[in-house]
């Protein structure tokens, strides 16, 4: 299985090894002291990262059964590592995961009383798994074997706010169970996951409605909402997490453009939120007569019509018709001074990057940092 490389969120590393000094001039920082004072404003701002990983050899394998599988396993895992899926897709032999990764605290979790660390655990191990921890640290802590006991637990946070571990995980465990379930071995996913780090707000939209339009994409549907396995379909009938992710989308964007107060106000319950969402999303799939001729499909243009003129939405700019090799295949998106922030932290000078498809000569403010074998390999 071959290393992909990848850039993480320069401000929540631990420890930055770059030349700061060259990083800060690049980004019109006097130096070194600016730039750590830069890093440290960030510090607590989550990091958002659009994942993607096929099946081996890309063969549809992933059916109705096992895609609600995925998506369970998905939750969970979301719920154990304390990240926030904000939407996904999954389709026959790929999947699309956009995900929020807050900042881990201070103590990584140290100050939580065993109740509390418990509590938590019961949420990923069922069972004999969940006795078994809890007797281990209940022996422990009445031996007064408390470093023990400590990493122990240790074990567990390690795990958490952690965007490599919830993918390894998510990705392991349904791999155990698909191929338990058919009797096979051997790997099946074709190569470790590769992400895309993506700027809140604008990018993080776009991102979205990219990954909800998938099945569109593919003919499956024409309307997103009747596609169950994606984030946009499982908010539509009513599932609270995915409403959650969708809302989020929204408030972020709205408040980018409108300021906070506006953009709670139109985050501040599903219907307005999943509106703005869809009017938009709507444009961004909208069919057209290039579709025929490269083997996708789009949304039909009376459809897009009826919601536009449902949500008063018509001056939306369309922005993601096709698949775009930037949004999976990149290293970071969102607007230029986003990519050249990432780029002068990681590669110590100014990005290889490119703007992302403009269809219909429609303004597009994204820009994609390009890959790059001095990327440092993480997770």
């Amino acid at each position: 299985m071959g290393t992909r490389r990848r850039y993480l969120a320069p401000w929540r590393r631990e420890t930055v090894d770059l030349d700061l000094d060259k990083a800060g001039g690049l980004l019109g920082f006097p130096g070194r002291k600016a730039m750590e004072k830069h890093l440290a404003g960030l510090r607590g701002k989550p990091a958002i990262y659009h994942c993607v990983s096929r099946v081996v050899d890309r063969n549809r394998i992933l059916g109705p059964e096992e895609r609600e599988k995925f998506v369970h396993y998905m939750r969970v895992q979301e719920e154990f590592c304390m990240v926030r899926v904000l939407t996904h897709a999954v389709m026959s032999n790929h999947f699309h995961i956009l995900v929020e990764i807050p900042e881990a605290p201070e103590d990584r979790g140290r100050s939580w009383s065993d109740e509390k660390f418990l509590a938590h655990v019961s949420r990923r191990y069922r069972g004999r798994e969940y006795r078994a921890i809890a007797a281990r640290l209940g022996m422990l802590r009445e031996q007064r074997r408390d470093a023990e006991a400590e990493a122990l637990r240790d074990g567990f946070f390690v795990r958490m706010w952690d965007l490599s571990e919830f993918m390894k995980t998510l990705k392991q465990r349904f791999a155990q169970w698909y191929n338990s379930r058919n009797k096979r071995d051997g790997y099946l996913w074709s190569d470790r996951f590769h992400s895309v780090l993506i700027e809140s707000g604008h990018a993080a939209r776009t991102v979205a409605a990219y990954i909800d339009l998938n099945p569109v994409r593919a003919g499956i549907v024409e309307d997103p909402g009747d596609y169950r396995w994606c984030g946009y379909g499982e908010a539509a009938a009513g599932v609270r997490r995915a409403r959650e992710g969708l809302r989020l989308i929204v408030f972020d964007y709205m408040a980018a453009h409108l300021g906070g107060n506006l953009g709670a106000k139109t985050a501040s319950s599903w219907r307005n939120a999943a509106s703005r969402y869809r009017a938009t999303m709507f444009l961004d799939g909208k069919e057209s007569p290039r579709d025929g001729q490269k083997g996708r499909a789009g949304i039909p243009t009376w459809k897009v019509a009826g919601v536009l003129e449902k949500c008063g939405m018509a001056g939306e700019a369309e922005m993601l018709r096709s698949r775009t090799p930037g949004f999976t295949r990149g290293k970071a998106l969102g607007s230029g001074g986003f990519v050249e922030e990432i780029s002068a932290f990681w590669l110590g000078r100014l990005p290889a990057c490119r703007d992302t498809p403009q269809p219909g000569g429609i303004d597009n403010p994204l820009r994609v940092l390009s890959g790059s074998k001095n990327a440092p390999v993480a997770g």
